[in-house]
This record gives C-alpha cells, structure tokens and sequence, in this order.
C-alpha cells in the first residue's frame, strides 16, 4: 500500500481579516462570511463564499490569495500556485502571498524556487517569522544546514514562541551532528507545545543517537499518544527496539514501515500476506527482497525454515544476488527482480519472516555459513591474487552514498590507512570508489579489482580466499558472515539496529566481530584498536 507524500511541517498559514469598508457591500459580506468559515477549518465552505466574491470581483487580492490558500492545505499545490500567482498580480507587495506561494513550490518539490519567494517575502517584510522558518525548511532540503540554522534563529527572535521553528531548528543541529543542543532545541518546542507530535517524534530520533534508549521509547509513545496515526514514530520506535534487544515487540512495530515507504513500496498482491499464522504446507509462497542487498543477504536464512514447514518456496532477489543465492537451501525457484512470477498462494517481505517466526535474541536461526562461494569463482580470484606470502585481509570502507545514514557508516580509505599494518596484504573489495579514495587508493598498497567484480558471487570468492574481512555496516559485512569468514565491522556510535549494542559479537553472524565508536564520530579509537589486534593477529597467523 503507497503512502501520499507527507506535506512538509509548517506552521498552518495566519489568516488575516480584512478591514470592512465603511458601507457594508454584498462582496464584503460574502468575503467575511467566507473568512469565518475558513478561521473555523470549513474550507469547503470558505472555498464557495470566496469564489462568489471573484464572480463579483474578479480582483479581489484576499478572495483570490485565501483561495490558493485553502487548495494548499486541501493537498493541491498545484491549483495553489496557480491562485497565489493571480493574486501576486493584484498586488505584488504582499509578503503573505509570496510566503505562501513559497510553500506551494516546496511542496512541488521546486525547492530553489520556493527559496527564492521566500526571500522575498523577507524583502517585503524582514520581521515576517513564517517567511523565515520555512526559509529554514527550504534549506534544509537543500542540504545547507548552516545557513537553515541561522533562518530559523531569526524566526525565533521574531517570535520566540514559535514551536515550529525550535522542533525544524531540532533536526537542522541533529543533521549538523550537534546532539545535545537538539534534544535541547526540541524540549523548548516542547515547553512551548507540549502537544507537538513532531517535536517528540524528533526528540525520541535525536535521544536514540545519544543511546538513551528509555527516554527515546518514551518521546515516540508521547507522539503516538498524540497523534495516533503517526506512521513515522511507531517506525522509528520499532528500530529503538529492535536495537535495544527487544525483538518481539520491534517486529510487530517493523510492519509500520510499509505506512511511510521506509520499507520500500508495498507489493499488493492478489494472494495473502503470510506472518506465521496459517499452515502453508502443500501451498505455494513467494518470499521477496524488499530493502538492500545486505537485507536480503541477511534474512534469506529463512528461507529453509519456511521450506520445513512443507511449502514450495519461491524467492525473487535483485539481479546482483541471483549468482550468489542460487542453490541456496530451502528455493524451489529463484526469481530476478522484475522477472514474471509464476502462480502463488501466499507472500512474505523477506524482513517479515523474523515476525513470522516469531524471532529472540536466543532464538536467531544461524546456520552460519548458509551461503557459500562458489569453487570455481574461487579458482579464478585465486589465479587473479597469484601467490600468497602475507596473511590476505579484504577492505570495505565506505558504502552507497545514496545510503541515509552514510555519513555516519562510513570512513575514507585515508582515516583507514593507519591502521593497516604492513604484516599484511589487503585487497579492496569496494565495488565503486569515491573520487578522494581513487587519489588514495593511488599511493597505497591495496590491491583493487572495481571492474572485475561483476556480481555478489565475485565478492563472495574474494572473502573467501581473505584470511579476514575488516568492513564498515555495508551489505560486504553481512555477505562474510554470510560465509562464515572471519570479519571485524566497525560501527558507528549509533549503528544500524541489526548490530544491536555494547556487545562485541553479533547473534546474527557467529564469525562476526565488532568494533564500536565510543563516542560519536571517534573512528580514530577504532582504527587504533584494529590495528593492535592486526598485529596480534599476524603473530598467531600460520601459513
């Protein structure tokens, strides 16, 4: 099931009477009767009074300009744009209509051009507080977090009771990695609303960083308790408890993805949605990617526990992984993405599957190694490699820069270099390199073989011939462990809920060992513990 896109958190637009004229008119009647109604949220019947102003009066600015207004908030900005573009010709001095006209394009995704009204409507009036906290809103879009910051501080010192512009503020310095004064910017939109769904939702985010897991639950349970249908916090609220250990729970709350596209679109098929509570046997299930290849990569140790209970299985995976997962245990046939699908009576997410079976830390099925490398791939990287003479150790550093939470996953090759020992011999298993990593790439001694790599088998055969994998939380982490290879992944502070936290080892992968940030962004702490177990490492290796 498809979500409509969320319209962007503003403040809901300030409707302003106009003065009466001296002698009451049938237009002003009809105008004020309107902005009665539309102050009293009827905008249907806001929308009728005012179009029989502009049959009268087809220049009428207010008539035309809350008539824009009313199709912005009935989810059309189209027809917005439209109306607020007429009225800007009746009187092109009015701060309130290019503020608005700015929220139109926002929503439009004409983010630079929404700036630009903005800026305007500041032009025309520099004490306009919306004008300024929906600038921050447009810049924040575009990334320039700076600059959004000191938008919304100007808001806030036009209006220092504006919730809004303190909870946007909230996120900005949660982008910007300044943690603590977000919670703190958050808790004054919360003193000022104690009734702001966002500002909590937010905050629950921002604690979750911090690893104050039990305040965070809280500000999510204080939002849902808000606003009950807020998609988002029952999401977020499940990765707080998944990471937290608590998985029965946290799979329940997982299926709120599908409500805000978080896990992808929704397939809606004809045949059921199996959970684990009908017998499947003698029927036929199709079990589906639906994230990431470390995802799928991940979760299709299912696979074989949904063949035990007597169904034929058929798995559809990204073209990437259709080498790697063939003659995985449990597929009766293996489907590419986008390929036609065979005849089915039940489907599953392959992320569904731990709700399914009901999954606990002590119940993880891991029959590591449930993936293998294919021999012949192995001969032809062993022939690629040549002779070994040095303990083999493969790279990964740095994951897709398409990922939301890459700025925090991932290091450049340059703050990895330190800590690799010259004991070894290290192989780049990175499959695309970023611009400042080809320059270092150049003068290091890592061997990398991008355009060789074609598919996950060609990786798969290259862990396998590692004596051991060190990875930042790519899908390369989740395939050698897959494997069974012996790897060390190095997590941020805060990591992705699968890594679960404090713990050195991972119930998931068994050959798994983890390296953690103590505080955040300290990769250099890492990087020095590595390196001392590299050369622990070395002094006990044989060949």
């Amino acid at each position: 099931m498809t979500r409509p896109p969320q319209i962007p958190n503003r403040e809901t637009p300030t409707i302003v009477k106009a003065a009466a004229p001296q002698h009451l008119t049938k237009v002003s009647t009809l105008f004020n009767t309107g902005l009665t109604y539309h102050q009293k949220g009827q905008l249907t019947l806001a929308r009728q009074f005012y179009a029989q102003v502009l049959v009268l009066q087809p220049d009428h600015f207010n008539a035309t300009h809350l008539s824009g207004v009313i199709a912005l908030q009935s989810k059309n900005p189209s027809l917005a744009l439209e109306l607020i573009g007429k009225a800007l010709v009746i009187n092109p001095n009015s701060a309130d209509a290019f503020t608005h006209r700015g929220n139109a394009l926002q929503e439009l995704k004409l983010v630079e051009e929404a700036l630009a009204n903005y800026n305007k409507a500041i032009e025309i009036n520099p004490d306009h507080s919306l004008a300024y906290s929906n600038r921050g809103n447009a810049l924040k879009q575009l990334k320039r977090m700076e600059e959004a910051l000191v938008s919304y501080d100007a808001a806030i010192a036009i209006k220092p009771d504006h919730a809004d512009s303190y909870s946007n503020r909230g996120t900005v310095l949660r982008e910007l990695k300044r943690i603590e004064e977000a919670v703190a910017s958050y808790d004054k939109a919360i003193e000022i609303n104690p009734e702001h769904p966002q500002a909590h939702y937010n905050r629950g985010k921002a604690l979750k960083e911090l690893i104050r897991i039990e305040e965070a639950l809280a500000s999510y349970d204080k939002a849902i308790q808000i606003k009950p249908d807020l998609a988002d916090a029952y999401w977020n609220k499940s990765l707080t408890l998944l990471l937290a250990g608590e998985l029965i729970q946290g799979w329940k709350l997982y299926e709120w993805g599908w409500k805000n596209n978080h896990r992808g679109i929704y397939r809606d098929f004809f045949q059921p949605l199996w959970l684990g509570l009908v017998d499947i046997s003698g029927k036929t299930i199709l079990l589906h990617s639906e994230q990431g290849l470390g995802d799928t990569i991940q979760f299709c140790r299912y696979v074989k526990l949904v063949k035990e209970l007597g169904a034929k299985v058929l798995l559809e995976v990204p073209k990437p992984l259709m080498s790697l997962l063939h003659g995985l245990e449990g597929v009766d046939q293996l489907i590419e993405c986008g390929k036609p699908l065979p005849d089915f009576e039940y489907h599953c997410p392959l992320m569904s599957l731990p709700l399914a079976f009901k999954t606990e830390l002590v119940s993880i099925p891991n029959p590591t190694p449930y993936l293998v490398a294919s021999p012949q791939k192995c001969n032809e990287w062993a022939q690629r490699l040549g002779a070994k003479t040095k303990p083999l150790v493969g790279l990964v550093w740095s994951g897709s820069p398409e990922h939301k939470n890459d700025h925090n996953r991932s290091l450049t090759l340059q703050l990895l270099s330190p800590c690799l020992s010259n004991l070894f011999d290290y192989v780049s298993l990175q499959k695309e390199l970023r611009e400042k990593d080809k320059q270092r790439l150049s003068v290091c001694d890592v061997k990398h073989y991008e355009d060789e790599i074609k598919d996950f088998s060609d990786t798969a055969a290259i862990c396998e011939l590692m004596d051991l994998v060190i990875t930042v939380d790519t899908s390369v982490a989740h395939l050698a462990g897959a494997i069974g290879k012996k790897t060390w992944v190095l997590l941020p502070y805060a990591p992705d809920w699968r890594w679960l936290l404090h713990k050195d080892y991972s119930p998931w992968y068994q050959s798994i060992k983890i390296y953690r940030q103590p505080s955040p962004g300290d990769w250099d702490s890492v990087t020095q513990r590595v390196r001392q177990d590299l050369i622990e490492y070395s002094n006990n290796w044989k060949f």
